[in-house]
C-alpha cells in the first residue's frame, strides 16, 4: 500500500462529508496511520467516531488561535507518534457578515479573522511542529479558485485563498532547504459545512457541472485520491504546487455554449430545464 508506514495528522476534520474526511479516507485505505484535532466540544462528538471508524484514538483539541492548544500540539503528537510523515491542512474561517456584504464592506476585524484562521495558522502550525516532522514530510491544504480568479459571494474568502496559494510557495522554498515539500489542492465546489455559508452556492454547483469538461462536479473521494498522492512518495518531486481538483473547470475562458434537440443554441446554463 502507498501510504504503509505513513503517520499523519488531518487538521480540520469537522463530519464524513468534509474534503478532510476525504483525504483522510484514502490515506487510511492506503495504510497511513491517522491522528486528527477538533475545534471544540461540539465537534469532538463528531470528529471521535470518525477517528474511531479509521482505528484511530489520537484526537487533539486545537484552535488555531488558541495559544494554549498551539502550544501543546507538537508535544501531543510527539508522545503518540514521535514523528509524522504528513501534515493536512483544512482550515478556514471568516465572519458571516463578510461573506454576505459587498467585498468593499470588509471590515479590518473581519480581514484580520479572515487572514489569521485561514492563512497565519497554516505558516503557525508548521513552525509549532517543526521538531515533530520527519525530514521528507509532505504539508498540504485547500484552496479555491475564488482565490486567483472572482467568484460569486466568497469575498474575503477569495483573498484569504490567494494569500494562502502564495504562502504556499514561499513556504515551499523555506522547507525545500530541508527536504520536506508544501502542495495546495484547489478543490472544485463541494456541499460541506463550510460551503454552507457561501451565498447562491447551488447556482455555483451548477454553473461548475455545466461548464467543466467534464461536465459533472467532484466528490471528496477524488479531491482524497488526489491529496493522497500528494502526501505520499509518488509526490516526492512536486513541491509548491496547486493542484486542481475541479474536473478542469479552472482551464476554462468562457462559459460553454450548447444545442438542444430542436436547434436553439446558447449558454449551457441558460438552456437547462431545471436552472
Amino acid at each position: 500500500m502507498i501510504m504503509k508506514g505513513k503517520k499523519g495528522l488531518i487538521v480540520g476534520l469537522a463530519n464524513d462529508k468534509s474534503i478532510a474526511y476525504g483525504i483522510a479516507k484514502a490515506c487510511h485505505e492506503q495504510g497511513a496511520e491517522l491522528a486528527f484535532t477538533y475545534l471544540n466540544d461540539a465537534l469532538k462528538k463528531r470528529v471521535v467516531p470518525l477517528a474511531d471508524s479509521f482505528g484511530s484514538d489520537k484526537v487533539y483539541e486545537l484552535d488555531v488561535s488558541n495559544e494554549e492548544h498551539m502550544a501543546g500540539i507538537a508535544e501531543l503528537i510527539a508522545k503518540d507518534f514521535g514523528k509524522i510523515d504528513f501534515l493536512v491542512h483544512s482550515v478556514a474561517f471568516a465572519p458571516k457578515e463578510a461573506l454576505s456584504e459587498p467585498f468593499l464592506k470588509t471590515t479590518k476585524q473581519a480581514f484580520q479573522i479572515a487572514m489569521d484562521i485561514s492563512v497565519f495558522s497554516l505558516i503557525d502550525l508548521t513552525n509549532r511542529l517543526e521538531s515533530v516532522l520527519a525530514d521528507d514530510a509532505s504539508i498540504l491544504t485547500l484552496s479555491y479558485l475564488g482565490g486567483p480568479k472572482y467568484i460569486v459571494n466568497y469575498n474575503v474568502m477569495g483573498v484569504a485563498k490567494a494569500a494562502l496559494e502564495s504562502t504556499v510557495r514561499y513556504m515551499a522554498v523555506d522547507l525545500g532547504a530541508k527536504g520536506q515539500r508544501v502542495n495546495a489542492i484547489s478543490a472544485g465546489p463541494i456541499r460541506t459545512l463550510a460551503a454552507a455559508g457561501i451565498g447562491d452556492f447551488k447556482q455555483i454547483l451548477n454553473w461548475n457541472e455545466v461548464n467543466s469538461p467534464l461536465k459533472r462536479n467532484v466528490t471528496i473521494e477524488q479531491v482524497g485520491n488526489s491529496a493522497m498522492y500528494l502526501l505520499s512518495n509518488l509526490a516526492s518531486g512536486v513541491t509548491g504546487e496547486i493542484h486542481y481538483v475541479d474536473a478542469g473547470y479552472n482551464i476554462m475562458g468562457m462559459a460553454a455554449a450548447a444545442k438542444t434537440a430542436d436547434g436553439k443554441t446558447g449558454l449551457a446554463w441558460d438552456l437547462r430545464e431545471d436552472k
